[in-house]
């Protein structure tokens, strides 16, 4: 049987036969071929005919090639922070590669194959717009503000010019270049690709930030301007010219959004009340995905016989869904399946109709350089230049405009509607699929340099409370992992003294896993968009837990108007979240980091844990914080405050802060120091000093330290006279406790006449001492706030770490735990961020090293008689 068809194949021999097809025409736009079909069935078990040339097979084969060179193109572009897009293999797979060779051609790429390849490309493209339609929401578009505004604007009009006036360049060289393919390429140059940058955003963890926001809302307006130009565009050029032709679908478009939504709105409203009340959440997703599925089809068809693109329909119905439970169910069935399978055969039509070896056929080389490179920079130029007028940075300026700049499928789709129509030819269009990976592989690198590069963030590792000044905002962000975590931090937060010249801003962050997408996305989100958590897990939990969280914090900010809340919830993988953690205490210059213990007591007097992922955060935190970490410790510091506190009296809170060396325990001070404000705290710092036992082996081996000093100095100076690190180790000891002094007689002088503190200094030996007196001594506290000390080495600890479980929480915060009398009081422990934008050191529990397990610590120390407390007035010359 004669077969013959206008298909778009890409490169081929100008010549009259190549096998078994005729080849009418030869190198231009289209190849009229001409090939036989054998449909000859066999007699035997054994096929006549090679399978592989028959379409349904060829197609597999297809498949099978370009996802698995996809996979390791992306596994190869990882390191570099490529997206998806810019390692699929279409172009690989095209004329401009392997295609070239003959056996790939014939029995991968043969001319019949062709049809069903777009066939099912364009219902891949059908289902892909549902799904950006289904994510996209036009919210932010009314809450936009003028920068944003501006730079969607200028992101409109200024690209979709020049894109007019580099195809108008191209007809200059070839005056028989339809006169449509400028449009097309006004709208490929504006679009930005909205679910694209937000993956890309998600994956570089900037989707909370105000840089995210802005590409985000500008991005919305951008790519929904761009779809009304090219639905006009596909509808008046297929009508030829004829400007009624686009009536049809206007008309649907106004039925969709003022008939059919409305309908769709209260269908999800009967639903989700029918659930409320029988609790049969699967049936519901099973009786209505057909539904939506054959929704998404019927629109389809309908904006086809309008004249458009089946897409076009598909994405209309996507965005009439609105934000809820069933839209993201939907999207977990199927985006897994529309973006792995049916989506790759649309790249690879597009490597096909690719061939980089003819770029430049009958054109200058100078002007293909010019349209790629203006092409490629012309988004940038004009964001660059409006939000430096908008008085914005130019780090955030370039990143911006690098951001909207982001193409992805969108691009290529508009691409290929332009090339269906015969809006440009092979060359042209190979032109923009080139401009276009550039474009999105730019986006990756640029940003995180300009945003993840650990240079530009230095200024936050001096985020802490021992640098603030007392009577300024103290930023917070309080993590939550679950409803349980609540009682502890609200009351701290509570005691931490909110005044209306020290006020405190609290980022409530509840920390949820993402579960359920194909890809990972980001969410922040105030209160009233509880439903943006939908989906990620067990969804009616997740709600449930958010809007308990949320209104614990809105009765903390009406008790107590000097403390502004922000209820938040991140959705992220655990992998992951803490970065998000991280990137939002960066962009909101927070300055404490408060966090759950990851354990709970067992009720025998032991711990267990409530999640080895909790505690893989937290461990990340702590390694990379890039302010103060405070985790909380919560054993009853609720039962010591009221509900009400405008009614009810509340008893004092007794306050110990335990003093050893170092940073974290300054910051540990720091903090304390502001709770002594609150008038129901009371506050007694306890700073610990090596005894006289101890003082005779520190001189000791000081003097043996000085000699080996000496030694060692005598043989820098041999070596290298000018080198000054060889005599800054020698006075880092005592530049700490230099600091140390200073800050605590600072705190003393300060708080000499407060009589709801105490200070005193407590001599000990030994780490068993250090524990007894503790126990015996200082065994009275609500609420203990020590220093992690991550970077300290005291001997006043000598001894501890040989059971010391829980590195997270140091040293004294271990033993306080751990100490059975002090088994109703709470423990804060403070670790401050680190000076230099340094990494810190991996957290490794000793006992998994070469200390022995820890037993009970009440059989083992010594006691002491009691001690009373006195605000000693001791003043001791340590320098």
């Amino acid at each position: 049987m004669m077969e013959d068809g206008m298909i778009d194949v890409g490169d081929r021999p100008n010549i009259g036969v190549l096998g078994k097809y005729n080849i009418v025409d030869g190198l231009e736009n289209k190849f009229n071929v001409c090939f036989v079909e054998n449909r000859t069935h066999a007699a035997t078990d054994w096929q006549a005919a090679n399978p592989l040339m028959r379409c349904l097979p060829n197609f597999m084969l297809q498949l099978t090639f370009i996802i698995m060179f996809t996979r390791v193109f992306m596994i190869i572009l990882k390191p570099i922070r490529q997206p998806r897009f810019v390692s699929e293999a279409g172009v690989v797979l095209g004329p401009s590669l392997l295609t070239r060779e003959a056996w790939i051609a014939t029995y991968v790429h043969p001319f019949e194959g062709a049809l069903l390849l777009e066939t099912m490309g364009s219902l891949g493209v059908t289902f892909y717009m549902f799904l950006v339609g289904l994510e996209m929401d036009l919210t932010p578009i009314r809450k936009m503000g003028k920068t944003a505004s501006r730079v969607a604007i200028a992101g409109i009009i200024l690209p979709g010019c020049v894109g007019m006036i580099l195809y108008q360049l191209v007809r200059n060289e070839r005056p028989d270049a339809p006169k449509e393919g400028g449009f097309f390429w006004a709208i490929a140059l504006t679009v930005t690709s909205f679910s694209d940058l937000a993956r890309i955003l998600s994956k570089l963890k900037l989707m909370s930030t105000d840089l995210g926001k802005m590409a985000m809302t500008s991005a919305v307006l951008t790519d929904f301007v761009s779809w009304i130009l090219l639905v006009a565009t596909v509808a008046i050029v297929n009508g030829h010219g004829n400007f009624l032709r686009i009536i049809p679908t206007l008309i649907f478009m106004v039925i969709c959004w003022f008939v059919i939504r409305p309908i769709i709105f209260w269908m999800i409203k009967r639903i989700n009340a029918g659930r409320e009340e029988s609790s049969m959440e699967v049936q519901y997703n099973e009786k209505h995905a057909g539904f939506i599925l054959t929704g998404v089809l019927l629109c389809g068809l309908v904006t086809e016989l309008c004249g458009v693109h089946p897409m076009f329909g598909a994405f209309m119905f996507g965005l009439m869904i609105p934000s809820s439970e069933v839209g993201i169910k939907i999207m977990d069935k199927i985006e897994d399946f529309v973006v792995g399978i049916l989506l790759p055969p649309v790249f690879l039509v597009a490597g096909l109709r690719t061939n980089v070896a003819f770029i430049a056929a009958g054109f200058r080389y100078s002007l293909v350089a010019t349209v790629m490179v203006v092409a490629s920079l012309i988004k940038i130029l004009s964001t660059l230049l409006v939000c430096l007028y908008s008085k914005c940075s130019f780090r955030d300026s370039l990143a911006l405009g690098v951001l909207m700049n982001t193409k992805g499928v969108i691009a290529i789709i508009v691409l290929h509607e332009g090339r269906n129509v015969k809006g440009f030819d092979q060359q042209t269009y190979t032109w923009m699929v080139i401009a276009m990976l550039i474009m999105t592989g730019l986006v990756g690198p640029v940003v995180s340099f300009t945003h993840k590069s650990a240079r530009h963030l230095k200024h936050y590792h001096r985020m802490n409370l021992e640098r603030s000044k007392p009577d300024t905002e103290l930023r917070v962000l309080a993590c939550l992992h679950s409803s349980r975590n609540l009682a502890g931090l609200i009351n701290l937060l509570h005691l931490s003294n909110a005044t209306r010249k020290s006020p405190i801003v609290v980022f409530a962050v509840y920390l949820v896993e993402l579960t359920g997408r194909a890809s990972a996305m980001l969410i922040f989100h105030d209160k009233s968009n509880m439903n943006d958590i939908a989906g990620c897990g067990n969804s009616s939990r997740e709600r449930l837990e958010a809007e308990h969280i949320v209104h614990a914090f809105e009765s903390l900010q009406n008790d107590n108007r000097a403390i502004a809340v922000y209820p938040l919830t991140a959705v992220s993988p655990f992998s992951t979240m803490h970065e998000d953690v991280r990137n939002f205490a960066i962009d909101k210059n927070v300055a404490v980091i408060l966090l759950p213990y990851h354990k709970k007591p067992n009720g025998i007097g032991g711990w267990v844990d409530e999640s080895l992922e909790h505690k893989k955060v937290s461990q990340h935190l702590l390694a990379n914080a890039p302010c103060s970490i405070a985790i909380l410790v919560d054993r009853g510091l609720t039962r010591h405050l009221p509900l009400d506190f405008e009614h009810d009296s509340i008893r004092e809170i007794r306050v110990a802060m335990l003093f050893f060396e170092g940073a974290d325990d300054r910051e540990a001070l720091a903090y304390a120091w502001r709770m002594a404000g609150n008038p129901g705290v009371a506050l007694t710092v306890v700073r610990f000093v090596p005894g006289k036992d101890m003082l005779e082996t520190v001189v000791d081996e000081a003097e043996a330290e000085a000699e080996a000093e000496a030694e060692a100095e005598a043989e820098a100076e041999a070596n290298s006279n000018d080198d000054p690190g060889a005599f800054s180790a020698m006075f880092e000891k005592d530049k700490k406790k230099m600091l140390d002094d200073d800050y605590i007689n600072e705190f003393r002088f300060r708080t000499m006449h407060d009589q709801s503190i105490a200070y005193m200094e407590k001599p000990v030996n030994s780490g068993d001492e250090l524990v007894s007196t503790i126990k015996s001594a200082y065994n009275d506290f609500d609420l203990y706030i020590v220093g992690r000390g991550y970077d300290t080495k005291s001997p006043l600890t000598s001894g501890l770490c040989d059971w010391n479980e829980f590195p997270e929480i140091g040293l004294i915060g271990d033993t306080l735990i751990s100490v059975d009398s002090l088994t109703s009081a709470s423990v804060l422990v403070m670790q401050q961020s680190a000076p230099k934008a340094t990494p810190r050191p991996p957290l490794v529990s000793k006992n998994n090293i070469s200390c022995v397990s820890k037993k009970t610590v009440s059989m083992d120390a010594p006691r002491f008689s009691n001690q009373p407390f006195v605000n000693h007035q001791i003043t001791h010359d340590y320098l």
